[in-house]
């Protein structure tokens, strides 16, 4: 199901915020954020309480009869709201997938077909339909003071958002506002990062050869800010990327546009936090000796 934005942006539209699973247990910051970014493109924002899971890890095991009654719920939730809106390209494409769940007799195939055409992933929304990019440059410009002095980022292109929602510009424009932000594409960004839902749980071995593969790319650029639009994912190559011991911070696209950075990486403590500012700290005292 395609989405169609406007060509011009709406005024005050109400947008029903979808946070996703793994934002709401690993990443509640991730989801404030997208909040933030929401309500200053102009947007009112609710996040109704009855949604759960999309349905994702069902649906990619062959459980459609169960994705069904999970979809009912995620439409019934979201019944009203002119915008749907998550940090995820995965999760919302799975929204964009629900009218295959239902018979042609089946009352909730129109209500799931609307749902479709107005769900968005974060940055297609704000860039899209918000045209946020060319009405809060000056606020993005301003959120370069709190990246920290890790201003040299790469990005990876999660496969259900590029694949299946077209996302790959949106969130390469978004930080192009960003003052003090410099991008440098890695090899194969595009490549799956071997997360994949289930398939890492299933393919183990695959799931650790393609991550490998990213972190290398991701560290080969120089790199100081490894940035993603999918939690998952993020997740995913953070956890490989500890594990080889690499210094190379992990967030979501979003902490870094509303400039809510203040929080360790992802996957990072808050003890590895203290260690970096108390190392940016000593380290900038030496310079000005």
């Amino acid at each position: 199901m395609t989405t169609v934005a406007p060509t011009q942006p709406p005024v005050s539209p109400q947008v029903g915020l979808f946070v996703t699973c793994l934002v709401d247990m690993f990443r509640p910051s991730i989801g404030f954020a997208t909040v933030k970014l929401l309500e200053l493109a102009g947007c009112s924002v609710n996040v109704p309480e009855n949604q759960t899971c999309c349905g994702q890890p069902s649906f990619n095991s062959g459980d459609r009869r169960s994705t069904a009654e999970i979809a009912r719920n995620v439409i019934d939730s979201f019944d009203g709201f002119e915008y749907v809106v998550g940090p995820s390209g995965s999760c919302i494409g799975m929204l964009h997938q629900y009218p295959d769940l239902f018979q042609p007799d089946d009352p909730y195939l129109a209500r799931a077909q609307h749902l479709a055409q107005r769900a968005f992933e974060i940055t297609s929304f704000l860039t899209d339909v918000m045209h946020f990019d060319a009405v809060v440059t000056e606020h993005l410009a301003s959120n370069a003071k709190a990246v920290t002095k890790k201003n040299k980022a790469t990005y990876h292109d999660s496969c259900a958002g590029l694949r299946e929602l077209g996302v790959k510009q949106q969130p390469r424009q978004l930080l192009s506002k960003v003052e003090g932000i410099e991008l440098i594409e890695m090899l194969e960004s595009e490549t799956c990062c071997g997360f994949g839902g289930t398939f890492c749980i299933k393919y183990p071995d695959i799931s650790n050869r393609m991550v490998s593969d990213k972190s290398a790319n991701a560290q080969a650029t120089g790199a100081e800010l490894l940035l993603g639009g999918d939690l998952g994912c993020l997740l995913n190559m953070a956890g490989k990327l500890q594990r080889e011991g690499s210094k190379l911070e992990v967030r979501h696209i979003v902490e870094v546009l509303a400039g809510m950075t203040d929080t360790p990486a992802i996957g990072a403590s808050q003890a590895d936090r203290d260690y970096d500012q108390n190392y940016d700290r000593k380290h900038d005292l030496a310079r000005e000796a």
